[in-house]
């Protein structure tokens, strides 16, 4: 496949036109395109504990056990328990937006970042963030929305290897993030079924007038313009 970049698309028409068919559908694509990397997010934490349970249960069978490396060891299974738990109830605010949770928009791309990172690196695309902290907040239901929707997006259309640019500024009504796609070196990691259809320029276009966040692309750059929560700042 090619690096041709496309042809330049007109800034989306901001908020004033919504259609709620459309950006539920749009809304579901993007939960099924999510779903590989939720599962992983959830599982990462459980998935140490039986481990550590094995090697505490060969310590306690010993004929003279070391009850402080046993108690190290439950230590071990209480704090990956609670770091489980602390993803599964993150994982629902995925699913069931918070509509009026706000947040700073560098802590919102690095949690974005977090839960997509592995499944791109294995796809063959490097996630570079640059994004620094940036006064005011953003509604954090937009954010996750918008970002991880426009990396999908841009990785279905671009082939790997790829890396993909994350910077961002503060504008007078909102932050300003964008997002840059360049052709990279390397291998181009492995071929995965996305394991639903592709996320459309249309499927974005609807998603971002339903979070009221405005949508530019020019040609591997695209830009998410979010209102900040509160007072306007700079």
């Amino acid at each position: 496949m090619s690096h041709e970049l496309p042809a330049t698309q007109e800034p989306s028409a901001g908020f004033a036109w919504r259609d709620p068919a459309q950006a539920e559908a749009a809304r579901y694509v993007l939960l099924r395109r999510l779903a590989p990397a939720m599962r992983h997010h959830l599982v990462v934490n459980l998935q140490p504990i039986g481990m550590v349970y094995e090697v505490m249960q060969r310590r306690l069978r010993a004929p003279q056990p070391d009850l402080s490396q046993a108690l190290g060891s439950a230590h071990k299974i209480h704090g990956f328990a609670r770091a489980a738990l602390s993803s599964c109830l993150d994982v629902v605010t995925w699913l069931v937006p918070e509509e009026n949770a706000a947040m700073p928009l560098a802590d919102g791309v690095r949690e974005c970042a977090g839960l997509l990172a592995s499944n791109l690196s294995f796809r063959g695309y490097g996630l570079r963030n640059e994004v620094g902290p940036l006064p005011g907040q953003v509604r954090r239901a937009a954010l996750r929305t918008m970002l991880t929707a426009l990396l999908i997006h841009a990785t279905d259309e671009q082939p790997s290897p790829a890396e993909l640019v994350l910077t961002a500024q503060a504008g007078a009504e909102g932050a300003v993030l964008t997002l840059t796609v360049r052709p990279a070196q390397g291998a181009g990691g492995f071929a995965t079924e996305a394991g639903y259809r592709g996320l459309a320029h249309q499927d974005l276009e609807a998603l971002a007038a339903a979070e009221s966040v405005r949508l530019e692309r020019e040609g591997w750059c695209w830009r998410l313009s979010l209102p900040w929560v509160g007072s306007a700042q700079a």
